[in-house]
Protein backbone atom coordinates (compact mmCIF):
# COMPACT_ATOMS: atom_id res chain seq x y z
CA UNK A 1 0.00 0.00 0.00
CA UNK A 2 1.32 3.40 -0.94
CA UNK A 3 1.47 6.23 1.60
CA UNK A 4 1.14 9.68 0.00
CA UNK A 5 1.72 11.89 3.03
CA UNK A 6 4.71 13.72 1.54
CA UNK A 7 2.37 16.16 -0.26
CA UNK A 8 1.61 17.86 3.07
CA UNK A 9 5.24 18.84 3.66
CA UNK A 10 7.62 21.26 2.02
CA UNK A 11 10.47 18.74 1.99
CA UNK A 12 11.89 19.63 5.38
CA UNK A 13 11.91 17.34 8.41
CA UNK A 14 8.44 15.75 8.36
CA UNK A 15 8.33 14.42 11.89
CA UNK A 16 6.58 17.57 13.08
CA UNK A 17 3.96 17.70 10.29
CA UNK A 18 1.26 15.48 11.81
CA UNK A 19 1.41 17.36 15.11
CA UNK A 20 1.77 20.87 13.70
CA UNK A 21 -0.97 22.81 15.55
CA UNK A 22 -1.51 25.27 12.69
CA UNK A 23 -1.94 22.46 10.16
CA UNK A 24 -4.30 20.61 12.47
CA UNK A 25 -6.34 23.77 13.00
CA UNK A 26 -6.69 24.32 9.23
CA UNK A 27 -7.76 20.68 8.82
CA UNK A 28 -10.35 21.06 11.58
CA UNK A 29 -11.80 24.18 9.92
CA UNK A 30 -12.12 22.34 6.60
CA UNK A 31 -13.73 19.29 8.21
CA UNK A 32 -16.12 21.45 10.24
CA UNK A 33 -17.29 23.27 7.10
CA UNK A 34 -18.15 19.93 5.47
CA UNK A 35 -19.37 18.01 8.49
CA UNK A 36 -23.05 17.70 9.11
CA UNK A 37 -25.62 15.05 8.51
CA UNK A 38 -26.60 16.35 5.05
CA UNK A 39 -23.90 18.81 3.94
CA UNK A 40 -22.05 16.51 1.56
CA UNK A 41 -25.31 15.33 0.01
CA UNK A 42 -26.43 18.94 -0.45
CA UNK A 43 -23.13 19.92 -2.11
CA UNK A 44 -23.19 16.85 -4.34
CA UNK A 45 -26.79 17.59 -5.41
CA UNK A 46 -25.90 21.19 -6.25
CA UNK A 47 -23.08 20.06 -8.54
CA UNK A 48 -25.70 19.69 -11.29
CA UNK A 49 -26.51 23.40 -11.04
CA UNK A 50 -28.65 25.72 -8.97
CA UNK A 51 -31.71 24.20 -7.34
CA UNK A 52 -34.76 25.70 -5.70
CA UNK A 53 -35.38 24.88 -2.05
CA UNK A 54 -38.38 22.62 -2.71
CA UNK A 55 -36.60 20.62 -5.40
CA UNK A 56 -33.56 20.26 -3.16
CA UNK A 57 -35.73 18.98 -0.34
CA UNK A 58 -37.40 16.42 -2.63
CA UNK A 59 -34.01 15.29 -3.96
CA UNK A 60 -32.76 14.72 -0.41
CA UNK A 61 -35.86 12.98 1.01
CA UNK A 62 -36.30 12.15 3.89
CA UNK A 63 -34.58 15.37 5.09
CA UNK A 64 -36.83 17.66 7.11
CA UNK A 65 -37.41 21.29 6.17
CA UNK A 66 -35.84 22.40 9.46
CA UNK A 67 -32.69 20.32 8.95
CA UNK A 68 -32.29 21.42 5.33
CA UNK A 69 -32.66 25.07 6.32
CA UNK A 70 -30.10 24.72 9.12
CA UNK A 71 -27.56 22.94 6.90
CA UNK A 72 -28.04 25.47 4.07
CA UNK A 73 -27.47 28.36 6.47
CA UNK A 74 -24.23 26.79 7.70
CA UNK A 75 -23.02 26.12 4.16
CA UNK A 76 -23.84 29.71 3.20
CA UNK A 77 -22.07 31.06 6.30
CA UNK A 78 -18.98 29.01 5.40
CA UNK A 79 -19.01 30.37 1.85
CA UNK A 80 -19.77 27.07 0.11
CA UNK A 81 -23.20 27.92 -1.32
CA UNK A 82 -24.92 31.08 -2.47
CA UNK A 83 -28.58 31.81 -1.78
CA UNK A 84 -30.51 33.63 -4.49
CA UNK A 85 -33.96 35.10 -3.97
CA UNK A 86 -35.89 34.81 -7.22
CA UNK A 87 -38.24 37.63 -8.09
CA UNK A 88 -41.40 35.59 -8.48
CA UNK A 89 -44.73 35.30 -6.78
CA UNK A 90 -44.76 33.46 -4.48
CA UNK A 91 -41.22 34.22 -3.37
CA UNK A 92 -38.78 31.49 -4.43
CA UNK A 93 -35.25 30.78 -3.22
CA UNK A 94 -32.56 28.88 -5.11
CA UNK A 95 -29.14 27.69 -4.02
CA UNK A 96 -25.96 27.19 -6.00
CA UNK A 97 -22.35 26.32 -5.32
CA UNK A 98 -19.78 29.06 -4.90
CA UNK A 99 -16.34 28.96 -6.52
CA UNK A 100 -15.02 27.74 -3.19
CA UNK A 101 -17.33 24.71 -3.29
CA UNK A 102 -16.60 24.04 -6.98
CA UNK A 103 -12.93 23.76 -6.03
CA UNK A 104 -13.91 20.68 -3.96
CA UNK A 105 -14.75 18.75 -7.15
CA UNK A 106 -11.37 16.95 -7.27
CA UNK A 107 -11.80 15.91 -3.64
CA UNK A 108 -15.29 14.57 -4.39
CA UNK A 109 -13.92 12.61 -7.35
CA UNK A 110 -11.23 11.10 -5.13
CA UNK A 111 -13.83 10.23 -2.49
CA UNK A 112 -15.98 8.49 -5.12
CA UNK A 113 -12.95 6.56 -6.40
CA UNK A 114 -12.09 5.56 -2.84
CA UNK A 115 -15.67 4.43 -2.26
CA UNK A 116 -15.61 2.25 -5.39
CA UNK A 117 -12.49 0.49 -4.11
CA UNK A 118 -13.26 0.23 -0.41
CA UNK A 119 -17.05 0.63 -0.33
CA UNK A 120 -17.69 -2.83 -1.77
CA UNK A 121 -15.34 -4.34 0.79
CA UNK A 122 -17.06 -2.44 3.59
CA UNK A 123 -20.50 -3.57 2.38
CA UNK A 124 -19.34 -7.19 2.20
CA UNK A 125 -18.04 -7.05 5.78
CA UNK A 126 -21.31 -5.48 6.96
CA UNK A 127 -23.27 -8.24 5.21
CA UNK A 128 -21.13 -10.94 6.83
CA UNK A 129 -21.63 -9.33 10.22
CA UNK A 130 -25.41 -9.26 9.76
CA UNK A 131 -25.41 -12.88 8.62
CA UNK A 132 -23.23 -13.90 11.55
CA UNK A 133 -25.71 -12.43 14.05
CA UNK A 134 -28.47 -14.79 12.93
CA UNK A 135 -26.29 -17.91 13.13
CA UNK A 136 -26.15 -19.47 16.46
Amino acid sequence: MENNTSDLCDGSDCESCPTDPALLLEFKHAIHALSGKWKLEILFTLMNGGVRFGALRRALAPITQHMLTAQLRELERDGLIARKVLIEKPLQVAYELTDSAWSLTPAFRELLAWSKIFGARRSAVAGETQLGVGIG
